[in-house]
């Protein structure tokens, strides 16, 4: 028979042994709690109410302090507050302050408390842990440092009073003729948000520091005068004179000067200054009187034909026109000014002539004598030839464009003593009767007869009143109906230059003879066919007329107005070019009869039957 024993499986083996270690594990740390339950108790009974062993605070043991005795160590260790240093500082400017001015404050009583709770809270372990640490290692306690802003900020409203100033712009005044510059300010504010955000980090290390004040600087526009007022002291040093090359100078004094100058403020990209100048509109209101006088108008250069050259020589230059610029004037005086000068030119917007003192006979188309006409004056008083002379004078020379009207009111202009005129017979209304610039109807009868036999386009022509005998002498004379009177400005005679070329014009006095020439190059339309129906409705003269005249002496009688029997005439012209009609006209005319006038003198014996006024 045989017999078995039972043999120990190996994981029944490990699995004891497991069980063994773990009880010797649990075994032990229930000993080791038992061990720090004894010794925190053991440090809570020995430090009851104190400061455990190893807590410190600014260097100060707490060890065994209660909190009465804490905080007495505390104070007297933590000055800082009433002994620390901050000075505030502004450039070379210095504020000391205690730190409790500025509201620094330690909180002592907090860092007792703080003191007495190290090792005291938390879990066991925690304070285990705590209290371990402290005992090895020591534990500082950082002080509690409160900063009363509002305290800050009252104290640092103080500094800025010494610190804010407003912002001040430079200026410029004039005191007589003295420039005075009064000099800008730079504003600045202290910025106490952001001084005590620069404060906080400081003082809460608890050193003496210096620390800068945040200011705010606002400049002005301009800070600087000085330059400006140098400029404007030079421009009130001398008289201002504006010149032009034929005329003035035009003269202000300083005291002028003066009331006219002005500081404009300015911004660009060099930033903001002060411009000095003369007022704009007041210096517009001294140059608008002169502009009127100082105007001139284009004038093409004058010639005269040289029948042997064929070819212009030159007459008179041409003049080139001219207008006042006011606003460059301002300008060009105020840039002067700003750069020391005194005598400085008007500035002037020109125009060319049409024709330039160089032009040429091919240029202009005047290649030959188109018209010559005469009329005769024998019998005129030195004043009325006087009169001829000048008015014809003032077309010699004269260019007419193709295409342009002749005002011949318009060149003549004025007719004055002043412009050369003299005291002669003229007629107004119903009378002949001394005035200045008899005779100038010669001149305007001449040059309708040249437009009217050249073939041109009439197109203003008034006749006389009367029939004026001086119109019918001469050779060729073409009878009455072809005179022309002028009267500016209600009584014109106009003509236009109708061909395709320019029109030169030349007039010339031969003793009695008043000689007109027209140049240009014939388009075809000469000679003109022209007829007149002759006096029609006739009507005799009145009676002669004695008048009396003071000015005259007893026994003098003279002859003032000559007689000529009224009529009406139609005169017709036909001017043709290529076989086509260019121009029909009908020139009528209408004579009132016209008295003979003698005047006498006083006293004067009159012949029997004499009708008088």
């Amino acid at each position: 028979m045989s017999v078995s024993r039972a043999v120990p499986q190996p994981s029944r083996v490990i699995l004891t042994l497991a069980v063994r270690l773990l009880v010797a594990l649990l075994c032990a740390c229930l000993g080791l709690l038992a061990g720090l339950a004894t010794f925190t108790l053991g440090i809570r009974l020995a430090y009851s109410g104190r400061g455990l062993p190893g807590v410190t605070a600014a260097g100060v043991s707490l060890a065994g302090r209660n909190q009465a005795e804490i905080e007495t160590a505390m104070a007297q260790a933590l000055t800082y507050p009433e002994t620390g240093l901050i000075l505030l500082t502004d450039g070379e400017n210095l504020w000391p302050a205690r730190p409790i001015e500025l509201g620094v404050v330690i909180d002592i009583p907090a860092m007792a408390r703080r003191a007495l709770a190290v090792g005291r809270e938390g879990s066991l372990p925690e304070r285990f842990r705590a209290q371990w640490e402290a005992w090895a290692q020591g534990v500082a306690l950082p002080p509690v440092v409160f900063f009363n802003e509002q305290v800050a900020d009252a104290y640092l409203q103080i500094v800025a009073l010494q610190i804010d100033q407003p912002e001040v712009e430079a200026s410029l005044t004039v005191n007589g003729l003295e420039v005075e510059a009064h000099p800008g300010q730079i504003g600045r504010r202290l910025d106490i948000p952001a001084t005590l955000q620069t404060l906080e980090p400081a003082v809460g290390r608890l050193y003496d520091a210096d620390v800068g004040l945040a200011v705010v600087e606002t400049p002005p526009l301009v800070l600087d005068t000085s330059a400006q007022a140098a400029v404007a002291q030079a421009i009130l040093s001398q008289p201002l004179n504006l010149t032009v090359e034929d005329t003035g100078p035009w003269t202000l004094d300083p005291p002028t000067l003066a009331s006219m100058l002005r500081f404009n403020r300015i911004t660009d990209s060099g930033g903001s200054r002060y411009q000095v100048g003369l007022d704009p509109d007041q210096l517009a209101a001294y140059l608008e009187p002169l502009a009127p006088g100082l105007e001139r108008r284009p004038e093409n250069a004058r010639f005269i034909f040289n029948d042997d050259t064929r070819q212009l020589d030159l007459l008179r230059q041409a003049v080139i026109g001219r207008t006042l610029d006011i606003p460059a004037t301002i300008q060009t005086v105020n840039d002067g000014l700003n750069a020391g000068q005194h005598q400085i030119g008007l500035v002037f917007q020109t125009t060319d002539p049409a024709v330039g003192s160089d032009a040429t006979a091919a240029e202009l188309g005047i290649t030959e004598n188109v018209v010559a006409v005469s009329t005769y004056f024998t019998g005129s008083s030195p004043g009325r030839i006087q009169n001829i002379q000048t008015a014809s004078a003032a077309f010699h020379g004269l260019l007419l464009a193709p295409g342009e009207t002749l005002s011949m009111a318009e060149v003549l202009g004025d007719i004055s003593l002043e412009t050369g005129y003299a005291e002669a017979l003229i007629i107004l209304g119903n009378r002949t009767i001394q005035g200045v610039g008899g005779g100038v109807c010669q001149v305007s009868t001449t040059l309708f007869r040249a437009a009217f036999f050249g073939g041109y386009q009439i197109d203003e022509r008034h006749p006389h009143a009367y029939l004026v005998g001086y119109y019918q002498q001469g050779p060729h004379s073409p009878g009455p109906g072809l005179d022309a009177t002028v009267f500016a400005p209600l009584v014109d005679f106009r003509f236009t230059n109708d061909s395709p070329y320019w029109l030169l014009m030349e007039t010339y006095i031969y003793g009695n003879q008043l000689l007109w020439k027209f140049y240009s190059t014939s388009d075809g339309r000469l000679p003109v066919d022209w007829t007149t129906s002759g006096p029609m409705n006739v009507v005799e003269h009145p009676e002669s007329l004695y008048r009396e005249n003071p000015d005259l002496d007893e026994g003098e009688i003279k002859q003032v107005d000559y007689s000529a029997d009224g009529m009406d005439l139609t005169v017709t012209r036909t001017v043709t070019r290529g076989g086509d009609v260019i121009h029909s006209d009908t020139f009528r005319t209408h004579y009132m009869p016209w008295r003979a006038i003698y005047e006498y003198g006083p006293g004067t014996p009159l012949p029997e039957g004499a009708q008088t006024e």
